[in-house]
């Protein structure tokens, strides 16, 4: 791809959409301006001198200002109006006096309907019927957005003052904000995020640009993790980052519009608008960040890109050649199509932006993921927004902290330095950090520490702690009862990213008559600790593609804790729905009925790899389904395609023998790896 990545525009001149801004009009009114002054413009991105824009500012004052005629009538009359002049002053100056006292009401978005009567002093049920009128239906749990808390806000003659994002994330800064010099600033490359509905594309358009196959590695095709990448288009880097497209994953597409620059917002052709594609929308609108729609898919016969550009007018985005201010481009991401041209309105759009950022100072930055890594332990993947990370940094994120022992590119090589708009994996964090901390170098590490274990001690101050004991099977039974008017779940998941989606959806299946309440998130198996937590909190515990270890599991049984384990996020959704609706209908169970270590791995000629294994506990039956581990993390789930015992091909082998076991169509077995067996059940529900 030939693309050129800074030019065209130099010093003294000014975009039209800029100057259009600058005086409140639309960038069509300012282009039929200047063709009238026979200056040619071709869209609201074409530059124009310094001097043509005063002349048009010097156009459009005279147009506004008033008459020579009512100039003189209002100087006649200033003389006789002066006692009244200073009367309405006196009065002004009261009225000033008045407003100046009213209580502004600060507000952290996002809100829900309960903690915003709450801010102004309302019940939640009167706000409810407030947002009937509006045409607004919502619960208590419900989060509102900008535009509809200033419509209340309205209503109730209140006014209101929004924190950004962008405050609330460093709102963990330790000490002041370092303010750069002018002259120490430099050019960084652009953070673009895609965003769009699920299956729109955006990882196959991802795939084309950073020529590397990411969609064939995620289940299904469908991303679950956000990931950052930089693409080089003629020697100029652009940092791209991935966010999923599925409505559970709204908290990571807020994620990343905050923290990026330009929003490419993936439409397919053939679908057009969708719920996703609306909220990417409203998240791009509310981080205040240019958006360039990719019409997606116009090779498929039933594209429709010009109903595309019909349904983007009514969420306020106006193709430019209809007039407007959005820049538009049809693509094929699989037939490769006009990706060169977007990548032109990409750095079009970066030029006018002059992103810049001082390199030469301690780095400042995001995490757009965290796992547990069996091998390297805490892994932190880290956006620098601002300076430079250096191996051996001293890093605060959130409760957690470390050194920087390696740092890795998207490539899986070992890197020393990332300056501005670098995406890296940082090893070297004593925890795993949460998904979206605000992540400082400090110099002082026992400082960092400090802070941390402050953090740390607050967190766990927080977590609820109960008596009672709650499941899904009895759940609607006691929230009939009042026995339960909140519902404590504790997430464990493989990523950090994982579980902020689900963490989002669920606290949204709130209802009037029971909260959703997550007490307490992490990655990893599930543990002792967490189940002990589970009981003391009256915690239902989900574990979403990791398991419980046998400590977990026997504490579990012992305390009557609810574990329910999840590789489909929506499968989590649909049961807490059903229970708290008095839905669930348990007809299977599954039950663990045992564990095998691996102890060595034997390749037998046309079967594959069989797993010589130690029944730890319980025993294995040849009927019954295997589901591997490494680290408490699921590998994979099948059917035991063999049983032996030395030779023998057996049905049944209890705890403390060893045995053969295979696995249908799978080789990918170590020593190490536990075996987990189950079957399922039926259970008859009784309310």
């Amino acid at each position: 791809m030939t693309v050129e990545y800074f030019g065209g525009a130099s010093m003294g001149k000014i975009r039209v959409y800029n100057l259009a801004h600058e005086l409140d009009m639309d960038s069509k009114e300012i282009i039929d301006i200047l063709n009238d002054l026979d200056i040619e413009v071709s869209s609201h991105m074409s530059t124009i001198t310094d001097e043509t824009a005063e002349l048009v500012k010097e156009m459009y004052n005279s147009a506004t200002s008033p008459g020579a005629e009512e100039t003189i009538e209002q100087e006649q009359t200033v003389e006789d109006a002066k006692p009244e002049a200073v009367e309405q002053d006196d009065s002004v100056q009261a009225a000033e006096e008045v407003e100046a006292k009213e209580d502004i009401i600060e507000i952290e978005t996002p809100i829900t309907v309960k903690e915003f009567a709450e801010k102004i002093d309302k019940a939640p049920n009167s706000l409810i019927v407030d947002l009937m009128n509006l045409g607004v239906m919502a619960n208590v749990n419900q989060n509102l957005d900008q535009d509809t808390l200033e419509l209340l806000a309205a209503e109730a003659e209140i006014k209101l003052k929004f924190k950004s994002a962008v405050s609330q994330t460093e709102s963990q800064r330790v000490g002041p904000e370092i303010t750069d010099k002018a002259e120490d600033l430099k050019l960084r490359p652009p953070i673009v995020t895609v965003m769009g509905h699920v299956d729109h594309g955006k990882t196959t358009l991802l795939d084309v640009i950073r020529q590397s196959r990411v969609a064939g590695s995620e289940a299904g095709g469908i991303t679950q993790h956000i990931g950052a990448y930089q693409a080089e288009v003629n020697n100029k880097k652009i940092t791209f980052i991935d966010t999923p497209g599925h409505e559970a994953f709204t908290a990571m597409r807020a994620r990343g519009a905050q923290i990026t620059d330009i929003a490419i917002l993936v439409v397919a052709a053939d679908d057009g608008i969708m719920p996703q594609t609306e909220e990417a929308i409203n998240h791009a609108k509310a981080a205040g960040i240019p958006i360039i729609v990719a019409i997606n898919k116009i090779d498929k016969a039933n594209a429709q890109p010009e109903r595309v550009k019909q349904e983007l007018t009514e969420y306020g985005l106006v193709p430019e050649d209809w007039g407007g201010d959005t820049i538009c481009v049809p693509v094929s991401a699989l037939q490769e199509q006009n990706i060169d041209e977007l990548l032109e309105m990409v750095i079009l759009v970066a030029e006018m932006e002059e992103l810049k950022a001082n390199p030469d100072r301690l780095a400042e930055g995001i995490v757009i993921e965290a796992e547990l890594d069996k091998g390297r332990g805490p892994v932190a993947t880290i956006l620098i927004k601002n300076g430079t990370l250096k191996v051996g940094d001293t890093l605060l994120a959130g409760t957690t902290c470390g050194r920087v022992r390696a740092m890795f590119n998207e490539y899986g090589e070992n890197v020393n330095l990332a300056g501005p708009a670098a995406a890296v994996e940082v090893l070297g964090f004593n925890d795993v950090p949460d998904a979206g901390n605000f992540v400082q170098v400090l110099e002082d590490e026992k400082q960092a520490r400090d802070i941390a274990a402050e953090r740390q001690a607050k967190k766990r101050q927080a977590e609820l702690q109960q008596d009672a004991k709650v499941s899904l099977e009895d759940l609607y039974k006691q929230i009939q009862e009042g026995e339960v008017k909140e519902l404590n779940i504790i997430i464990k998941a493989d990523v950090q990213g994982s579980i902020e989606a689900l963490k989002a959806s669920l606290i949204r299946l709130g209802t009037d008559e029971v909260t959703v309440n997550v007490i307490h998130t992490g990655v990893g198996a599930v543990n002792e600790t967490d189940v002990n937590l589970a009981s003391a909190s009256n915690a239902i515990i989900i574990g979403f593609s990791v398991r419980p270890d046998n400590n977990a599991l026997k504490v579990a049984e012992k305390e009557k804790v609810d574990i329910r384990t999840y590789r489909v996020i929506y499968k989590a959704l649909e049961d807490i729905k059903d229970a708290m609706a008095g839905l669930l209908d348990p007809e299977l169970k599954e039950e663990v009925t045992g564990r095998a270590e691996v102890r060595a791995t034997f390749k037998v000629p046309d079967v594959g790899i069989i797993a010589g294994a130690y029944i730890n506990d319980g025993h294995v039956n040849r009927n019954y389904e295997a589901r591997l581990l490494r680290d408490g993390v699921v590998i994979h789930e099948g059917k035991i395609s063999s049983l032996k015992r030395f030779e023998n091909d057996v049905k049944e082998v209890q705890s403390g023998y060893e045995c053969g076991i295979g696995i249908e169509n799978y080789n990918d077995i170590k020593e190490g790896d536990i075996i987990e067996f189950y079957t399922y059940r039926e259970i008859k529900r009784s309310l």
